[in-house]
């Protein structure tokens, strides 16, 4: 049967408006909506985090932010520390990592003599190797801390690393990695006349590295100045009036395959890291035994930095 030309005609113009008003494919029935409205997933991205639940909350902060603007994310999570991950970083497996100014800058150049977050910062930004760059560090610090029990304080009469110096036999629960710290060992000889034992504790100053101290195993603990549990046991954070211990400002780490609209949306995050709202998090998630993921997506939803 011979169709007639206006029946054509016709039959193409309805087409093209079912075309116009669906994303569907008239050929196929597939749906291409993030094709029409921009947001197609873009290139992935991998995000990594050591094994410390706040750095994990941090990470997933930066996954959940860039999913909202349609990145592909893939999270490598608990990585584990910097003897492990940095490598994975140098060789391009990873492309986005939560990180501290301080600790990463005395890993990679041991004799730095920055000291202001400005100054870390900067030098870090140099010590980095080919490739890796640091975006904008928050406010937010989470430093190696020495702590003691507040009755261990009172008793011994301490209030500054250096008062250390005065008692024998004293044993601190870190990570094994602490021994090689420019902070550890050589460094509190060498600043305070300090000598620790130490007794490995492998959660990064978490709840095993807490009931160490608080049973007596050990007099002294390395927990990070962020952790709540150091207002919740009344414990005493040890002044470091010789700065030990350098600035441990939050800072993504990243690749050149993070584009300026992702590091935007990251450095956009970072402004809102305040101390006050990293304690927040770090408290939401012992509190509520929550996931870094639901940790993350109600903090996101508080500050309005999801669309």
């Amino acid at each position: 049967m011979r169709l007639i030309p206006h029946i054509l005609a016709v039959s193409a113009a309805a087409l093209l408006m079912l075309s116009a008003c669906s994303s569907a494919d008239p050929l196929t029935g597939e749906n291409n909506d993030a094709a029409d409205s921009g947001d197609e997933p873009r290139e992935e991205l991998v995000i990594g985090s050591q094994q410390y639940y706040s750095n994990t909350i941090v990470a997933e902060l930066y996954a959940q932010v860039l999913e909202d603007q349609a990145y592909s994310i893939e999270r490598q999570f608990e990585i584990g520390q910097r003897e492990v991950y940095v490598p994975e970083l140098e060789a391009g497996a990873i492309d986005i990592f939560p990180e501290y100014t301080g600790n990463l800058l005395q890993y990679l150049d041991s004799d730095a003599q920055a000291s202001t977050p400005n100054e870390v910062h900067s030098a870090l930004g140099e010590a980095l190797p080919e490739g890796l760059e640091v975006l904008d560090f928050a406010e937010a610090t989470d430093q190696d801390s020495y702590v003691v029990t507040d009755e261990f304080a009172r008793e011994h009469h301490l209030t500054s690393v250096a008062d250390l110096a005065e008692l024998e036999d004293l044993r601190i629960a870190s990570n094994s990695e602490w021994e090689a710290r420019p902070y550890g060992p050589a460094g509190l000889e060498e600043f305070y006349g300090v000598e620790l034992a130490l007794v490995p504790v492998e959660d990064s100053g978490g709840p095993l590295t807490l009931n160490a101290l608080l049973s007596g195993d050990v007099e002294v603990a390395n927990i990070y100045s962020a952790d709540p549990a150091i207002e919740k046991n009344d414990l005493v954070a040890l002044e470091d009036p010789e700065s030990l211990v350098l600035p441990q400002n939050l800072v993504p780490v990243v690749s050149a395959n993070v584009d300026e609209p992702a590091r935007a949306a990251i450095n956009e995050l970072q402004q809102r890291l305040t101390q006050d709202e990293l304690l927040k998090l770090n408290a939401y998630s012992q509190d509520e035994q929550a996931s870094p993921s639901d940790v993350a997506a109600w903090w996101l939803e508080e500050q309005g930095l999801l669309d």
